[in-house]
């Protein structure tokens, strides 16, 4: 059957259409993204402007046309950090739902953890052992480890790349002050929360799966996107120190000119290096790979496992 899939993250809306069957790989066979920094429209009493109400509505209806050009027979929508954290959320999504027919379900962090650490796990395989896997999305930081297809521990932590340099690094460059104010919050949330993830044991194979470590591993020396997924990508956390100490040296500009890194991401390069270099070092992480399936990948395969389990 032909899924699609509607992702409303923190900085991009992307709708992944996909051939997918139980028992099969899901195929993908066609990807629209809009990028749209729902952050920027939270106001002051935490709550979704109508102007960033009104950007996603029109985005969502965009994506719902593609998918009905596209032959998708179901469309599974969510939405992660930027959604969840608006005091209005529900309101929000009860609107673009009476405009666009979409329903919107927002995931908790939790569950976001759970299900990119089942798409991890898919794409490995048992073979790789106990995994621990980590994603730094634009408002949130997930974790979860295990050695089956469900976590022993899961969490989310709110240190996003978008929301740390928002709250945190406001000048660009930011200044040495910002810098160890951000690194020392950083450092004190994950520490705080590093033994609940890790005290099953420790992982044989530890796995990112963001765009933050993806960008980290291409400015390091990884393959390009361009050589596919099957193209194999691992990062050193020395080299995501040394990165992390270059970036806040530069400004946006410098930044948008390194390999792999997009002007719309740019802004939060830095701040996303500091989170990824303080949870490598705290959890303990010499180097890990880079899985090219994430959260969306996770939702296809839970609903797919939920057709196979209706037909037995």
């Amino acid at each position: 059957m032909r899924l699609g899939v509607l992702d409303v993250g923190s900085n991009t809306v992307h709708l992944l259409v996909v051939d997918a069957y139980p028992g099969a790989r899901p195929l993908p066979a066609f990807s629209h993204k809009v990028e749209l920094p729902l952050a920027a429209y939270l106001k002051r009493d935490n709550t979704l402007s109508a102007e960033g109400a009104e950007r996603l509505t029109s985005v969502v209806a965009e994506a719902m046309r593609i998918a009905e050009d596209k032959g998708v027979e179901e469309l599974i929508a969510f939405a992660t950090s930027a959604v969840r954290d608006a005091a209005n959320s529900d309101s929000v999504l009860a609107g673009i739902q009476q405009d666009t027919g979409a329903r919107i379900r927002v995931l908790s962090g939790e569950n976001e953890a759970r299900l990119t650490f089942l798409a991890a796990r898919r794409w490995f395989g048992w073979s790789s052992g106990r995994l621990l896997v980590i994603d730094i999305g634009g408002g949130s930081l997930e974790m979860a480890a295990g050695p089956d297809e469900e976590p022993e521990a899961a969490m989310s932590l709110p240190l996003g790349a978008g929301r740390l340099t928002r709250d945190w690094l406001p000048d660009d460059p930011p200044s040495p002050e910002q810098v160890r104010a951000l690194r020392r919050h950083v450092r004190a949330e994950i520490a705080r929360h590093a033994g609940t993830v890790l005290r099953h044991g420790t992982a044989d194979h530890v796995v990112g799966t963001s765009k933050t470590f993806r960008q980290l591993a291409r400015i390091a020396g990884a393959a390009p996107s361009s050589e596919g997924f099957y193209a194999k990508r691992f990062l050193k956390h020395t080299d995501v120190a040394m990165w992390a100490e270059r970036l806040t040296a530069m400004d946006q500009g410098e930044r948008t000119r390194l390999p792999g890194v997009s002007q719309g991401r740019a802004a939060q390069m830095t701040g996303g290096a500091i989170v990824a270099d303080a949870v490598l070092d705290l959890m303990g992480v010499s180097q890990l790979e880079i899985c090219p399936w994430a959260l969306r990948e996770g939702v296809i395969l839970k609903r797919l496992d939920m057709l196979d389990e209706r037909s037995s």
